[in-house]
């Protein structure tokens, strides 16, 4: 459970930050071994500064500690043939890990979340890479990616 590259789809996440609770997809990217993973939570909030011209991957702009990897709407990125039906994106300020116990405990597959896919290879290996280049992700999960 919880493996990286999971494309995994809530319909009712709990935030950490205690916001109401929502229908959420959820990208692990890292299981660290010790009862953590390390996931993003994906948005179709656009915060792409204007200047930039915004294509799939990665976008990183150190000087503005500005980091997000844009998924372009209906491109395939899991090996199942996932998509996202709108743009969307994931940014770096926002991974965070996840206490597996937690989520063991108050989610049960095929209930409360199903495993939409895997992201492909490549694909993954882009986020990871985006992630851990980047100077507006914490320390601490670059560490663990």
């Amino acid at each position: 459970m919880f493996l990286p590259g999971q494309i995994i789809y809530f319909t009712s996440f709990l935030f950490k930050n205690g916001n109401t609770p929502k229908s959420k997809y959820f990208i692990v990217l890292a299981n660290t071994g010790n009862g953590l993973i390390i996931a993003s939570l994906p948005t179709r909030t656009n915060t792409v500064p204007a200047f930039i011209n915004s294509n799939h991957g990665c976008i990183n702009i150190d000087e503005r500690c500005y980091n997000a990897y844009l998924f372009e709407q209906n491109k395939v990125i899991g090996q199942n043939g996932f998509s996202f039906d709108m743009t969307t994106f994931i940014y770096g300020d926002q991974v965070e890990d996840y206490e597996v116990e937690f989520l063991e405990s108050n989610y049960i597959e095929g209930v409360d979340y199903l495993v939409q896919d895997i992201l492909l290879k490549g694909e993954f290996e882009a986020i990871i890479h985006c992630f851990r280049n980047s100077d507006s992700v914490k320390s601490k999960i670059k560490k663990r990616l």
